[in-house]
């Protein structure tokens, strides 16, 4: 792993959950990672001022960066996916925009991940997906202030999340692009694509110049590589190949304490 050691980051919402989420990034740089990233820290998308500080303390305080932040997406554990598209949040989802770009500002974040949301049964899909390349043009205006990129990612384990392969993301992109949006680009996220069954190889080999950001996990499981069957040094060489030098985030489920998951990482 050594062609890949210094773009290793790691997902620190997934990851050290036998920890507070402040104590996290702390926790992280012990394990040897300079780099962290976070789905949306926060319960609420307007989190306090208060709590914005100790957040971005917490960092400080570590000695990492932050390299990937979600925007707000809803109830993650009740299933929720995302508020892009889905109607009557529209506000919401920008004041948390705002929000995003300041930590970014902050922080020096400048990948910001926007979960598309679910599909709803009484709902049109053209209505929602109207609404989404609304707030996601809102969004990419919001962070291209300090130089941000808004993430489209494919998702699996969702039924009614309607981005699947690394085709629907990169739709969703062009898309944005027509509308004068081009700071969006693909996350491949290199276990949804393989579970989700779209060719990963290919996805790499179609769509390279075209992803900005890669995160890691074993399928099956969802688990730390070397658990599973997925290619992942594989695949890391091949994105390497294709001009790919991003960050590289682990985002998966420890199959036992996190501290003990990283020896992949490290041979």
């Amino acid at each position: 792993m050594d062609r890949h050691a210094n773009r290793f980051a790691v997902n620190c919402s997934i990851l050290f959950t036998e920890l507070p989420v402040l104590e996290r990034p702390a926790a992280a740089k012990a394990a040897g990672f300079d780099a962290v990233e976070f789905w949306w820290p926060f319960a609420e998308p307007v989190p306090s001022q208060a709590e914005q500080d100790e957040f971005v303390a917490a960092l400080d305080d570590a000695g990492v960066s932050l390299i990937g932040l979600n925007f707000f997406a809803g109830d993650m554990p009740a299933g929720d996916r995302g508020i892009v598209s889905w109607p009557s949040r529209e506000q919401e989802f920008r004041d948390n925009a705002a929000v995003v770009a300041a930590l970014g500002e902050r922080t020096g974040c400048r990948a910001f991940n926007a979960l598309y949301g679910n599909r709803f049964d009484d709902t049109d899909p053209d209505t929602q997906d109207k609404l989404a390349l609304d707030n996601l043009s809102h969004a990419a205006s919001a962070v291209a202030e300090i130089g941000g990129t808004v993430l489209i990612e494919p998702v699996s384990g969702a039924t009614g999340y309607p981005l699947r392969t690394a085709n629907d993301a990169i739709d969703v992109i062009t898309a944005l692009a027509e509308r004068g949006a081009t700071n969006a680009a693909l996350l491949a996220d290199l276990y949804h694509l393989h579970v989700n069954g779209d060719d990963v190889a290919r996805a790499i080999d179609t769509h390279a110049d075209r992803i900005a950001h890669v995160q890691i996990a074993d399928a099956p499981g969802r688990n730390e590589p070397g658990t599973g069957t997925l290619d992942i040094s594989g695949y890391l060489d091949q994105l390497s190949e294709r001009g790919y030098t991003g960050w590289i985030a682990a985002e998966y489920k420890p199959s036992g304490a996190t501290a003990d998951s990283f020896g992949w990482f490290t041979r």
